[in-house]
């Protein structure tokens, strides 16, 4: 008699259905968990860079308060100024006139010479301890003598004549702290922050909008609108997008 034997393997058994829900819910834990910090880091440069704005705004004013003229504006730097014996610290400015309460020489829109009053402003203001983060040996550069952003790029400070800022609504004859994610001449595709991020930034610091108020952006994808309109495109997260915000206001 011929006795056949069958038996139950266990390495070709499946996943049952509890054990796949469980991996399921393992793997959805640890994407919302990658996501939410992906969310918290992002909040965290947001937050920082609204911070370092202020903190620049306050470090100008207490500079004026203090000598009784601007950063890169203020005649013999050497002599008044701790840590400032050595070029570039020392050098008289140039591209303005000096003692006017006006941070002159540089467009705004364009990153300052070296040794324009607006190129020399974060080194005076570094001088009088009052911003980190600048080194002016390095010369020209974020990081170097101007201040990185945490936002990405970086920022220059500068009064401006004209009689609008280009591709902004916002007035001259006042200064301005720029963003931007080059060193040069701002334009449409020359920021490195996105329309969300943009957005998040002028709605701590102003009204949301980005043609409208003290804080206002352009760039390429970054709104749609003009003026009072205008509208983020946060629903694309894209954008290249280049700010102004007034600083002593």
């Amino acid at each position: 008699m011929t006795c056949t034997h069958t038996s139950n393997r266990q390495s070709e058994q499946g996943f049952t259905l509890v054990e796949l829900a469980i991996v399921m819910v393992i793997i959805g834990l640890l994407i919302g968990g990658i996501l939410k910090g992906q969310e918290l880091i992002a909040n965290a440069r947001i937050s920082s860079t609204v911070s370092q704005i202020k903190g620049i705004d306050a470090a100008l004013n207490t500079f004026r308060d203090k000598y009784a003229s601007l950063p890169g504006d203020i005649r013999t730097p050497g002599t008044r100024l701790p840590n400032c014996t050595a070029a570039p610290c020392n050098t008289t400015a140039t591209g303005g006139t000096l003692g006017d309460d006006k941070i002159e020489g540089g467009a705004v829109v364009a990153t300052p010479a070296v040794g324009e009053e607006s190129g020399l402003a974060f080194t005076h203001l570094s001088a009088a301890d009052l911003v980190s983060g600048i080194n002016p040996s390095n010369g020209r550069v974020f990081g170097g003598q101007f201040p990185t952003s945490k936002a990405g790029g970086g920022m220059w400070v500068a009064y401006t004549n004209a009689a609008t800022i280009a591709n902004t609504q916002l007035p001259g004859g006042k200064h301005y702290l720029a963003l931007s994610g080059i060193i040069g001449t701002n334009g449409a595709t020359t920021g490195l922050m996105n329309a969300t991020t943009a957005a998040q930034i002028d709605r701590k610091l102003d009204d949301g909008i980005p043609q409208q108020g003290s804080y206002q952006t352009f760039g390429t994808g970054c709104f749609t609108g003009t003026a009072a309109t205008s509208i983020y495109a946060e629903n694309t997260d894209g954008g290249t997008c280049t700010s102004y915000v007034r600083a002593m206001n």
